[in-house]
């Protein structure tokens, strides 16, 4: 497996697949580092010669990835639960943070029902 920001990337699949796997390298992303790098997005991930992974290595990391996306993003919620603003209280109790119904629906934010106390009959 070829490693690229301390990930280990698909072999099998086409390099523009294959750079989605890094945290933060989407599919636009992924198409402006390989047109930088020069290499095709057709090639195979062990097709790829060790030149073509330096220049790919070089490219993305002139991204933000990984560990230091995840800790911006953590830390920007964590802003906004500090401050008491409207998404941050969503954050804090554990529901959708971008106007979605809550009536009936949102049980992957929400966690499983919990009844109401009735026993059926």
């Amino acid at each position: 497996m070829a490693r690229v920001l301390g990930i280990d990337i698909p072999n099998e699949k086409r390099i523009v697949i294959s750079l989605q796997y890094i945290y933060g390298i989407g599919p636009t992303t992924a198409k402006n580092i390989l047109a930088a790098a020069g290499v095709s997005e057709d090639t195979r991930t062990k097709n790829l010669t060790e030149d073509e992974l330096n220049k790919i290595r070089t490219e993305a990391s002139k991204y933000q990835t990984e560990g230091d996306l995840r800790r911006e993003v953590a830390l920007n919620i964590k802003r906004l639960m500090e401050i008491g603003s409207y998404r941050g209280m969503r954050h804090r109790k554990g529901l959708p943070v971008r106007g979605q119904n809550t009536r009936n629906n949102a049980r992957t934010r929400k966690g499983p029902a919990k009844g109401n106390g009735k026993a059926k009959k």
